[in-house]
């Protein structure tokens, strides 16, 4: 996500290589937060707020929605993707979103191929291009179970990962919001951003040696139903952690984290400079690039601006981030396997994400609601965030309705 080369350059200013990691012990500070070593050496700072309930106090989970998740996914040879939906609809009358899973629907897309075959005569029958064998073939046949997830629910737990430039400090305005409700959450300092520790070897910054991180935080902290919350960057992590865990993972939200596209590292020129010049420039990009962050540039944004470490990081790590966004794997194919439901939030005056991206996040998802904020930019949480705290808190409480085949929009109508 956010892959291109002028998202590369503005989404950094912003804001181990083992299958499992075993998280050592952790160290409580006096202000409540917690520094866990993931690895040897390496240790980040974790905000965790875990409510105390009175024994037998918990209330208990109501009955989950039975979903009935079917997808078939054919990539062909000429770079098209053909993806049927054959599960049940599934329908919210709360958050007005649109969602991937209606009966029998089928889209078609295009999808990037560096060795694709040239594209098949468009006025070719459909039935006909279909006929061609493809040279991969997804298919998913689950059920899930989503249930509303209150803040009194013993079992849920909320993790909060900030982007590139970010740290925990950015979710202020959630993490009191959501702990005030009960919820009980977990907010990390990605290596080298906030509070945590900054190797000075650029193989720490690279996308599988922070997803790696998350996966130790996740493990150490998840219960049986977790919610991951990501803003741009941190969507990535969102949706390796989802994909990784599908089972542990209840739902995920994604603000402003761009299109289901594969990472490829910045090639923008300015991480080429040395790293003299870079230190020198760094303030004042990340100065010019927070203030095109927002909507607006009030005294509240100035504020936001000066307040706190948010948004200090080291010119190496900045440069060590963008050449480490590298993932391969996370294209449209492995979003389109995802049956998690997933909430998209996008601020319309995002000047780096374009409504687009997310637009098509919400087409190859499966099950996905998209919200746009029309006050709101990149830092649309810091910008809104009573706003942002509601459609958030209304997922948690969503559980499907579920539409037997024959009964939907299409049946209504005739």
């Amino acid at each position: 996500m956010l892959t291109s080369i002028a998202d590369g350059l503005l989404c950094c200013l912003m804001g181990k290589t083992a299958n499992v990691v075993s998280p050592l012990e952790s160290v409580e500070s006096r202000d409540g937060f917690s520094f866990v070593e993931v690895k040897p050496g390496r240790v980040l700072r974790v905000k965790h707020v875990a409510p105390a309930r009175p024994a037998g106090a918990e209330e208990a989970a109501q009955r989950a929605g039975a979903v009935r998740c079917k997808r078939r996914i054919a990539v062909y040879r000429n770079g098209q993707m053909v993806i049927e939906n054959l599960g049940e609809a599934v329908r919210s009358d709360i958050l007005h979103g649109q969602n991937g899973t209606e009966p029998n629907s089928t889209v078609e897309l295009e999808v990037p191929d560096a060795n694709a075959a040239p594209a098949a005569n468009p006025s070719a029958p459909a039935a006909k291009r279909r006929r061609r064998k493809p040279k991969k073939l997804v298919n998913i046949d689950c059920t899930k179970f989503i249930s509303s997830c209150k803040g009194t629910h013993a079992d849920v737990v909320l993790f909060f990962i900030h982007g590139v430039g970010g740290s925990l400090d950015i979710w202020k305005e959630q993490l009191d919001f959501f702990t005030k409700l009960g919820y009980e959450v977990v907010a990390p300092d990605l290596a080298g951003h906030g509070a945590s520790s900054a190797p000075q070897i650029a193989a720490a910054y690279t996308f599988y040696a922070l997803a790696e991180d998350m996966r130790a935080v996740f493990k150490r902290y998840a219960k049986k139903r977790n919610i991951l919350i990501g803003h741009s960057y941190g969507v990535s992590f969102c949706t390796f952690l989802a994909h990784e865990y599908p089972d542990l993972v209840h739902k995920v939200i994604m603000i402003n984290g761009g299109g289901p596209t594969a990472l490829e590292p910045s090639l923008c020129s300015i991480f080429n400079m040395p790293t003299c010049v870079l230190r020198c420039l760094s303030p004042c990009l990340a100065w010019s690039f927070l203030k095109a962050g927002f909507a607006r540039q009030g005294s509240k944004e100035k504020q936001l601006l000066k307040e706190g470490n948010a948004f200090n990081v080291s010119s190496f790590v900045l440069r060590a981030m963008m050449s480490g966004q590298y993932w391969p794997e996370g294209d449209e194919v492995y979003h389109a396997e995802l049956t998690v439901p997933v909430l998209l939030v996008h601020g319309m005056h995002d000047k780096f994400v374009p409504v687009e991206e997310d637009q098509r996040m919400a087409e190859i998802l499966l099950i996905a609601f998209l919200k746009v904020i029309d006050e709101g930019s990149h830092m649309v949480m810091l910008e809104c965030p009573e706003t942002v705290n509601t459609l958030l808190h209304e997922f948690l409480l969503w559980e499907p309705e579920v539409v037997p085949a024959g009964d939907g929009p299409e049946a209504e109508k005739k």
